[in-house]
């Protein structure tokens, strides 16, 4: 085994065992916790995969702004009466079966799934225009209205969460 095939390997292994115990845990300070390791471990990844722009907006928005808004979230809630009771033990073996059921989907997706034509952008063009400028260029051209859509769906969710908070603080 060559070292760039080890260093995919442990990250994918990794990565995959992080987000499983994330979800597992009952702590949701320690499942913020391991979801700033995976994210890291994400961001090397696509280190590893030369995309490096990926990775520093892997670190900055996700370590950095998400994460720390999942903590501000599980600091405002009070977790005490819920990480006491224990009501979701006896659910586990439907949510085995719901998981036995998404991964049947997932590989029957994985076995007929083909790949489309190639893009203009050959590995060759990318390191010539660099990374940021390649995913610019495509971004506000091929795919203008898609951002568009998705920065006013942010922003209705931002005048939401204002409003609601308001409404919240007057009472």
């Amino acid at each position: 085994m060559s070292l760039p095939e080890f260093f995919f390997y442990y990250h994918s292994v990794v990565i995959t065992v992080l987000a499983a115990l994330v979800v597992t845990r009952s702590n949701p300070v320690h499942s913020v916790v391991l979801l700033l390791v995976m994210f890291f471990h994400v961001a090397g990844l696509y280190l590893f995969l030369n995309a490096e722009f990926l990775a520093a907006i892997q670190i900055i928005v996700y370590a950095g702004a998400i994460l720390v808004l999942f903590l501000f979230v599980v600091f405002l809630l009070n977790l005490r009466n819920e990480l006491m009771a224990k009501i979701y033990i006896i659910r586990w073996p439907f949510g085995l079966i719901a998981v036995a059921g998404i991964l049947v989907i997932i590989f029957s997706g994985i076995r007929s799934f083909t790949l489309g034509p190639l893009g203009e952008y050959t590995i060759q063009r990318i390191v010539s225009e660099t990374h940021t400028v390649a995913i610019g260029k495509v971004l506000y051209t091929q795919f203008i209205f898609p951002f568009e859509v998705a920065s006013l769906l942010l922003l209705v969710a931002i005048v939401g969460a204002v409003v609601l908070a308001k409404k919240q603080l007057r009472t």
